[in-house]
């Protein structure tokens, strides 16, 4: 109960929200180091579509790996420089250099400790890893073709913000591919500032998919959570990775909260 008033009450600041966020993925990339957890998004299941090819070892993460292809194919990103906001813990930027080939690809993560484990576990030659704020984006302008940001913007203090800096960092005509999860009561002030930003050129509802992957990956989840976290955050982690039960896997199974894709255009 204490712990739930402390994050509500960091969550209700601009820079308590940014505390929050970065002090948690700080501590989970110096305490949880291990190599099988590569992915931090809720991933995507659905009949609509193919299912990529992987080698066994991925797997396990076929969820989220098709979260980040079902959102990176908006647009060809083969032979384009492709920035990536947020990459967590490298899986997603490391999967999209492999499978759809861009010519560059460089992901920031606000957390220095996990940078430090994407460079630890991914060597692609044209895949680069930085520390960077989503606020402040250390490029120069026009500096990429697309912009890439998945399950990553609801920790940004200021949404606005982020949005004029990809716009700043993209090439007149690139594209912002994006995807992320809203209340349903704030999914068209979320829209409206899309629009007052980019031209929409794509949208696709996810939520369904984005359940049946929940609904796909618990067991495992489960069983992940049990063998890699410590005993008093069980509780927490249960919550964080949206595993049955928890309240955002009960808020996107009722359509409380909405899971969108978007294809972005820069004018």
């Amino acid at each position: 109960m204490l712990l739930t008033r402390l994050v509500s009450a960091l969550s209700g600041t601009a820079i308590g929200k940014r505390l929050l966020w970065r002090g948690w993925y700080q501590f989970l990339a110096v305490r949880y180091r291990d190599p099988r957890w590569t992915f931090m998004n809720y991933g995507y299941r659905s009949p609509e579509i193919p299912e990529p090819p992987l080698p066994p070892a991925a797997e396990p993460d076929r969820s989220c790996i098709q979260l980040y292809d079902v959102v990176a194919r908006g647009v060809p990103l083969a032979g384009r420089e492709l920035l990536e906001v947020g990459c967590g813990r490298g899986g997603g930027a490391a999967y999209v250099t492999r499978a759809l080939g861009p010519r560059r690809l460089v992901a920031v993560d606000l957390s220095p400790g996990a940078i430090a484990l994407c460079r630890r576990h991914f060597r692609e030659p044209n895949l680069s890893f930085q520390v960077g704020d989503a606020e402040r984006l250390p490029f120069g302008d026009a500096s990429f073709d697309a912009v890439l940001n998945v399950e990553s913007s609801h920790c940004y203090p200021h949404f606005d913000v982020f949005l004029r800096e990809v716009r700043r960092v993209l090439r007149p005509g690139g594209h912002f591919l994006y995807a992320d999860f809203r209340p349903q009561e704030e999914v068209a002030g979320w829209r409206a500032a899309l629009a007052s930003t980019f031209t929409i050129a794509g949208e696709r509802d996810l939520r369904p998919g984005v359940v049946a992957a929940l609904d796909a990956d618990d067991a495992h989840k489960r069983d992940l959570i049990r063998t890699l976290v410590d005993r008093p955050l069980l509780g927490i982690f249960r919550e964080f990775a949206a595993l049955r039960g928890s309240a955002l896997n009960d808020a996107l199974r009722r359509g409380d909260f909405d899971y969108r894709a978007f294809v972005l255009t820069a004018a």
